[in-house]
């Protein structure tokens, strides 16, 4: 029916139903969007949120953390990572070639400088001892008979004038003097053969831990064999080789050059533990232009030789300690346009905004050089939400009057708490 009636309505009457109908649609549509914005606003703002500037700090209360600002000395700590390098390592090869017999040394035992370490088969280097020591006692025969004759030579010539010639004399004192020659040629023949055969005593060349055993006895070692026989090496001091970026070289050059001792501390690759302490040794001569930094050397005493060759350690280099400065949380420092600040404390209830000087700082704590003086409070945690002039709560959090102040002295850092 409805159907006849629009078939019966006039064209007019028609279009106007449908622009009501549009218009009503519209509407709904708008009041659907304005409460589901209305809902996602009342969800994202909770009723604690800050009051927004020009409320007067009027608003809820914010639940912070908060720190005191404390006075100590501060350790400026360079860190780099390094790598331990023994003080001297030497490659034990054979001097002569030969059949290896007898290896004399446990692997891994402390060894001194000149301890037999292995055996090369003499035999061969003893007959050579024996034909270069029989070739000079000839040669030293042959000298003997050729000064008797020049002796008799000169007593015919004393007595008899014209018995012996001036010729036959002068060939008889060239004759020994070659013989003198060829005799000082054996003798170093002799000596070179005894050294050879001393060489077959294969010894350590430093002290230091002797490594594991490259070659087994039965084997013919050579003298251009480029690994040897063993290892040996030096633990005991050792070193440790460690980078810097370029723009700290200056501030430990001032203090090297003048003759302090700055203290090194060698961590583990984690860094959850100190291996070792020593002193730096050495720095580089240039920088290396691919990375931007320049090489130290440390040196340390490593009785109990936790630190080894090639092992990768983290190096802390102590420059200096700065005496009784104004120290924060790190957690307190922000950063904004106008560089870094904290929010202060302003009485019970309320933080303001005190931009402040920095000057070194760790993961833990920061130097303030202008700002701040002891005993005021910082916010360290609950930071996000606040503005200057916001008002907070603050309180202790679970177990810190139990445990009491930290062993540093500063005063236990205050947990938040939810009003």
């Amino acid at each position: 029916m409805s159907s006849d009636i629009t078939e019966a309505a006039p064209p007019s009457s028609i279009e106007a139903a449908r622009r009501l109908l549009a218009r009503r649609n519209a509407r709904w549509i708008v009041a659907a969007l304005l409460g589901a914005a209305t809902l996602a606003a009342w969800r994202f703002y909770p009723s604690d949120a800050p009051s927004p500037p020009g409320a007067g700090g009027k608003g809820p209360t914010i639940a912070v953390a908060a720190a005191e600002v404390t006075s100590g000395d501060f350790p400026v700590v360079f860190s780099g990572l390094g790598t331990v390098t023994a003080a001297a390592t030497s490659i034990v090869k054979p001097q002569v070639s030969g059949p290896l017999t007898q290896v004399s040394y446990v692997e891994g035992q402390m060894v001194k400088a000149g301890d037999r370490l292995a055996r090369i088969d003499p035999r061969p280097f003893e007959l050579a001892v024996a034909q270069a020591e029989a070739q000079l006692q000839k040669d030293e025969s042959l000298l003997q008979n050729a000064e008797r004759d020049l002796a008799r030579y000169e007593s015919l010539r004393t007595r008899l004038k014209d018995s012996v010639s001036g010729q036959q004399l002068d060939t008889q004192r060239s004759l020994i003097g070659q013989y003198r020659a060829t005799v000082e040629l054996d003798r170093a023949l002799v000596g070179q053969a005894k050294l050879n055969l001393s060489y077959t005593h294969i010894a350590a060349p430093i002290d230091g831990r002797i490594g594991l055993r490259l070659v087994d006895p039965g084997n013919i070692v050579q003298t251009n064999d480029a690994s040897g026989i063993a290892v040996v090496t030096r633990l005991t001091p050792i070193t440790v080789i460690f980078t810097l970026p370029e723009v700290k070289l200056q501030s430990v050059l001032r203090r090297f050059r003048s003759g302090e001792k700055l203290f090194v501390a060698a961590f583990n690759h984690e860094h959850s533990g100190e291996l070792a302490r020593g002193v730096l040794y050495a720095i580089d001569n240039q920088i290396d232009a691919s990375s931007g930094t320049v090489k130290l050397r440390a040196e340390f005493a490593n009785d109990d030789e936790t630190l080894y060759p090639n092992q990768f350690v983290n190096a802390e280099l102590t420059v200096e300690t700065l005496k009784s400065v104004v120290l924060v949380p790190a957690a307190a420092i922000q950063r904004g346009a106008r560089g870094p600040f904290v929010y202060l404390f302003d009485g019970e209830d309320k933080v303001a905004v005190r931009p402040v000087r920095l000057g070194p700082g760790d993961s833990e704590r920061a130097v303030i050089e202008e700002g701040l003086r002891p005993g005021q409070r910082v916010v360290v945690e609950g930071v996000d939400r606040l503005r200057d002039g916001a008002r907070v709560i603050v309180a202790r959090g679970p177990g810190s009057e139990k445990n009491g102040a930290p062993a540093d002295g500063r005063r236990p850092q205050e947990k938040a708490v939810a009003r």
